[in-house]
């Protein structure tokens, strides 16, 4: 099976390549604007005639597509997450290849939730900001374009390789810092928001069932269970074996500087540990929370990929956030 990867050099798009590359009767192409790709192609900019005369030339049985970008103002997202997608639908619509697409969307694409409640993939998105509707908008064209497709909407991803500016990458980040400083406080605000981390090996392993399947439409990729930010922070003080104590300010808000401090206990439950620039002084507040426009809770229900795909995530958050301390951890 020809498999056609946009985004390789991506969070997740590096695991899926490591995971399709795994696979003795798959052979890869990688398209994207870094040179290390196989083929040099801007989805932005790009023509839908340039991608179909490659498509045409190649022949994928599949394509992948993993591009997009999490940051910029609603220009630069509507450009890299919907305009991009939208020139891959063209150009397969256009192409005689016939290959099927999986597309990586996001839980931005829900927007907030009903604190308690999972997510299914029924549910009517409201996304919060403009980084979820220029996803919702290219899920929304993957869908009506009559393709044979899937739309894989990943919740937290987490992991080795996660973007130092995500909340789990400042987390790890303020921590060393702390450590290397020999700081005994840390104090982080942000912390009360709940999400579902998944590890971006299970995407990976996802998007790979994905591409085998016949499965189309909407499925989540989660853990199908929320973890407060909170908690995640404790466990990774634990795993970076650091001793001293992390403050977060008192009230709902949880990120007012000027609020009062409590402590937060450098261990987290065995619920939470199992489940699938310059030195910080102690009074420095860290603001490491979700400007995702998804308010205080996401949690997925998981029950469609179990059952379309036969996936379940097999990485638990301690493991994840292991490892994205060890990467930390090299830089002290």
């Amino acid at each position: 099976m020809r498999v056609l990867l946009i985004g390789a050099n991506g969070f997740l798009g590096r695991y899926v390549a490591d995971r399709l590359l795994a696979d003795p009767a798959v052979q890869l192409t990688a398209l994207g604007r870094g040179d290390d790709a196989d083929v040099r192609f801007d989805l932005a900019t790009g023509s839908p005639g340039a991608l179909t005369r490659f498509l045409d030339a190649v022949h994928p049985g599949v394509v992948v597509n993993c591009a997009g970008t999490t940051r910029g103002g609603a220009r630069e997202l509507t450009r890299h997450n919907t305009v991009a997608v939208a020139t891959v639908c063209e150009s397969l619509r256009r192409s005689g290849c016939g290959a099927r697409l999986v597309h990586i969307g996001c839980a931005a694409e829900y927007g907030p939730a009903q604190p308690g409640a999972s997510t299914a993939e029924d549910a009517v998105p409201r996304p919060g900001g403009p980084y979820g509707v220029s996803k919702l908008a290219a899920t929304e064209l993957v869908l009506g374009s009559g393709l044979d497709a899937v739309v894989l909407r990943v919740f937290s991803p987490a992991g080795p390789g996660t973007p130092a500016g995500s909340p789990l990458g400042r987390l790890a980040e303020a921590l060393r810092r702390a450590m290397q400083s020999g700081e005994h406080e840390l104090r982080l605000g942000g912390l009360g928001a709940q999400r579902d981390f998944v590890d971006v090996r299970d995407v990976a392993r996802a998007v790979h069932a994905a591409s085998l399947s016949a499965a189309q439409g909407v499925i989540n990729i989660g853990s199908g269970r929320a973890v407060r930010l909170r908690e995640a922070a404790a466990v990774l003080a634990r795993v970076a074996g650091w001793s001293g104590t992390l403050l977060e300010p008192e009230g709902p808000a949880g990120h007012h500087p000027g609020a009062p401090h409590r402590p937060i206990p450098a261990q987290a439950t065995e619920h939470t540990a199992h489940g699938p620039g310059h030195s910080l002084p102690s009074a420095a507040l860290q603001g490491v929370g979700y400007p995702d426009g998804c308010g205080a809770w996401q949690q997925a229900d998981v029950r469609t990929a179990r059952d379309r795909l036969g996936w379940r995530p097999r990485i638990g958050l301690e493991e994840s956030l292991a490892d994205i301390w060890m990467e930390a951890a090299c830089r002290i």
